[in-house]
């Protein structure tokens, strides 16, 4: 029975909404944490480096593991996945509110990426499975709930740590957003053979590859490379923005733009949110009419000139705001066009599982992040930091635009002439 006749309340567009608002649920857990990072500094006195240790952690977890859980959900349906990771994201920063260790900051990153992984995972593949025929579009609106989940909150959770310390925070939005993912887990589910749609306009494959077999392909490899590429800057901005704008001395200092006027830090990280959200349906929604390739191109470039430009104006609080905003506009997209474009390559039936191993990158990049403090602290400056994810993003476009592609044509061809070889006689 089709999706749009009753065979699921509210049909494919429910279960994108709930994997969106789920997405929202554990935002907090990526872009929340450099809000927190000062807070416990000054109460333990740890090194900062060693802090972000955790935040390293977290990424891992989440991301290496999506294999895993993403096999669970290719097999038994995305409810079950949901539900533990919404519990173990309640776990984890419950956990972190009375952490007085580095070991225990550890064990909470572990428990939090897991369950974070879960979700995104399962909600992204689950997004990928209902809409063939949109996959950028979807994948870059449910990708939008983490990117921008944590716009909203962003006030809210600072305004908490003031008034109420950092610990009582973590215990409180921790469990309210662990809570609200268990109960929409009990909506969610893949959807049946023919329920969806039939795809059209970009390349997308006529066969599912295993996920076995698409680890024999070399596209995943140049689009795996690509992706610690592209990762590894916008993480590094993630995790120190609010460093950052410390060093540069003008985190307190006031901005006024379009009528608001809140400290730099504050705006930049609420305007980061913002854009980080929206850029995932927008480029994901240009992919689904340019082409995979060629949107990865303007959007890599535009980020390897955002993020130079951050370095050489950025100790302004105004250009401050507008050039984060400009690096997380221009680099949020990968979060929908990299499942998009693998599941177009190696097809949708293993799509939550394939897609998960690619997202694997995202805790590849994770492990360089460590390494920015080691820099910055070896040259005095973010300068070489940024010179150096901005060299990455230029050759992750160019990778995009002149070895992805031509492998993805050949690649179609290729099932092509397959696909017209005359089968033997039975």
């Amino acid at each position: 029975m089709n999706a749009s006749s009753g065979s699921a309340p509210g049909g494919r567009w429910l279960q994108l909404v709930v994997g969106i608002v789920c997405m929202c649920m554990i935002a907090n857990l990526q872009y929340g944490w450099t809000l927190f990072v000062n807070p416990i500094q000054q109460k333990f006195h740890w090194d900062p480096a060693a802090i972000q240790v955790a935040f390293t952690l977290f990424v891992v977890m989440e991301t290496w593991l999506v294999p895993l859980e993403g096999w669970f959900v290719d097999r038994y349906g995305p409810r079950i996945v949901i539900l533990v990771g919404g519990i173990l994201v309640a776990i984890a920063w419950a956990l972190n509110s009375i952490a007085d260790s580095l070991t225990m900051l550890y064990v909470a990153a572990v428990i939090g990426g897991i369950g974070a992984g879960g979700v995104y995972g399962t909600c992204v593949g689950n997004a990928l499975k209902w809409f063939p025929d949109r996959r950028g579009l979807a994948a870059g609106l449910t990708a939008a709930g983490f990117g921008a989940g944590s716009a909203l909150t962003v006030i809210p959770i600072q305004n908490m740590i003031q008034s109420s310390g950092y610990e009582q925070t973590f215990l409180w939005f921790g469990l309210g957003q662990g809570a609200v993912v268990v109960l929409l887990a009990w909506f969610l589910r893949a959807p049946a053979d023919g329920e969806v749609p039939v795809p059209a306009r970009v390349l997308q494959s006529v066969k599912s590859y295993t996920p076995t077999e698409m680890l024999r392909s070399p596209i995943f490899y140049v689009m795996y490379l690509m992706f610690v590429m592209v990762g590894a800057g916008g993480l590094m901005a993630t995790a120190q923005l609010a460093p950052i704008a410390n060093d540069f001395e003008i985190a307190k200092v006031p901005v006024n733009l379009v009528g608001i006027t809140l400290p730099a830090l504050t705006f930049a990280l609420s305007i980061d949110r913002i854009l980080n959200g929206v850029t995932r349906p927008f480029f994901g929604w240009v992919s689904d009419n340019i082409g995979r390739e060629n949107t990865m191109f303007i959007a890599f470039a535009l980020e390897a000139v955002g993020i130079w430009a951050l370095s050489a104006y950025g100790k302004d609080p105004v250009m401050f705001v507008i050039l984060s905003g400009l690096v997380f506009f221009a680099w949020g997209e990968i979060y929908s066009l990299f499942p998009s474009t693998c599941t177009d390559v190696y097809g949708s039936k293993f799509a939550t599982t394939n897609a998960g191993l690619l997202y694997t990158a995202k805790g590849t990049a994770a492990l360089l992040i460590p390494y920015g403090n080691v820099l910055k602290a070896a040259t005095g400056s973010w300068h070489a930091v940024f010179v150096v994810a901005a060299i990455l993003n230029a050759t992750a476009a160019v990778l995009a635009l002149f070895v992805l592609k031509p492998m993805r044509a050949a690649h179609k061809r290729a099932q092509a002439d397959l696909a017209a070889q005359p089968r033997p006689a039975e």
